[in-house]
């Protein structure tokens, strides 16, 4: 049960902090990507609609306990008043001791955002004391960042000790899609990319007793088939993997359910892209997509899915020259989502792909969520759910 907002009945003139998961990407103070933004929208404007008064907590970037510009909110906060299309104030401060000035003189739907909380170390290393004093802030605390709920941290964890608990808007579908992954309808279909074995290989398990196939990519596929034997030259491997796939193959059924690449796209030492087996990959060459028939192998699956989840690229989509697995499988699973199956799509680089193709919109649910999607499907514990998800 989600102990959801929307349960509320009196928010009226209430204080409620809100942490959200605002870490976009920024390049010489722009945002790259909004889209973290625009899906915090709905919690944000419910609240104002309820005349809350709204103080929004974020993070951004690897601040690690210390102030440092570069990883400064300031551009995000300009960037989500432009999208509420509403005067949002925003305060230098990260210290919650010194913005209670500033939060006693909020109004009614009015909005006050915070400064970077892991400028603070207390905020990584989920301390009490700072968890205190954000509590301190407000009358609420409603967490619609499932993407770091994962993490203990002061203020998705440690804070529910000393403020009653809520499930933003964002933070309930997050679950709910999430929920048709774990009762998956049959045939279930996973697609696993990205680079480290390490993260993925909990899920990679789970997902052995409840899918039909596991289509491995990405630099993924290439751990595989270096610790099959294979040659891999220059390409980005997890070198730690070596018991991790060992144990993964002892499962039973395994083998057949994790599908890899049959071919590959590599940069040759001339620097072009040439298609090989997995047999003829030299060492100076770096494996960077996954070929045309490995693409149609592929393909095959997920027409047959009614469920499709997927995380990761297939490779260095970034490149033009080896987007083509990546485009290929987005293309693929909006095609089948919304109708035949339910599509879910996660992971930051993942999303990226999927608005190469502009088809976003034809696909299930997008979730905001790389890592925690990754730990919540795989079992592992969310500290930020705790009271909130009972």
């Amino acid at each position: 049960m989600i102990n959801s907002i929307k349960k509320l009945k009196k928010i009226n003139a209430k204080k409620v902090l809100l942490r959200l998961d605002l870490n976009v990407q920024i390049k010489d103070g722009k945002i790259l990507d909004d889209y973290r933004l625009e899906a915090a929208k709905e919690t944000i404007e419910f609240l104002l609609k309820k005349k809350a008064k709204l103080i929004i907590i974020s993070h951004l970037g690897k601040a690690e306990g210390k102030r440092d510009e570069k990883y400064s909110l300031k551009p995000v906060a300009l960037k989500l008043k432009e999208i509420l299309k509403q005067p949002l104030k925003f305060s230098p401060e990260h210290e919650p001791l010194k913005v209670l000035n500033e939060v006693s003189k909020l109004k009614n739907g009015e909005i006050l955002m915070l400064e970077n909380l892991r400028f603070n170390s207390g905020e990584l290393k989920n301390e009490t004391l700072f968890a205190k004093q954000l509590a301190s802030l407000a009358d609420l605390y409603v967490n619609d960042a499932f993407s770091v709920s994962h993490r203990s941290q002061a203020s998705v964890d440690a804070i529910k000790k000393y403020l009653p608990s809520y499930a933003g808007l964002l933070m309930e579908k997050e679950l709910e899609a999430l929920a048709k992954i774990l009762k998956p309808k049959k045939p279930f279909i996973a697609i696993m990319g990205g680079a480290k074995i390490s993260t993925k290989a909990p899920l990679i398990e789970k997902f052995l007793t409840k899918a039909e196939k596991i289509l491995i990519g990405g630099a993924l596929a290439t751990t595989f088939v270096k610790e099959m034997g294979f040659e891999v030259g220059k390409s980005l491997y997890d070198k730690d993997s070596a018991k991790i796939i060992t144990k993964l193959f002892k499962i039973k059924g395994a083998a057949e359910k994790i599908s890899l690449p049959i071919d590959f796209v590599v940069l040759t030492r001339d620097g072009k892209a040439k298609v090989v087996r997995p047999d003829e990959v030299k060492k100076s060459e770096s494996i960077l997509d996954i070929g045309p028939e490995t693409i149609g192998i592929f393909a095959e699956y997920i027409k047959s899915a009614s469920t499709l989840v997927w995380n990761g690229p297939m490779g260095k989509f970034e490149d033009g020259r080896f987007k083509q697995g990546s485009l290929s499988l987005a293309r693929l699973v909006a095609t089948r989502s919304k109708g035949r199956a339910y599509g879910l799509v996660g992971g930051g680089e993942t999303v990226a792909v999927l608005k190469m193709t502009k088809m976003e919109e034809y696909v299930d649910f997008v979730s905001t969520a790389g890592g925690a999607m990754l730990s919540y499907l795989g079992g592992e514990k969310m500290p930020g759910l705790k009271k909130i998800v009972k």
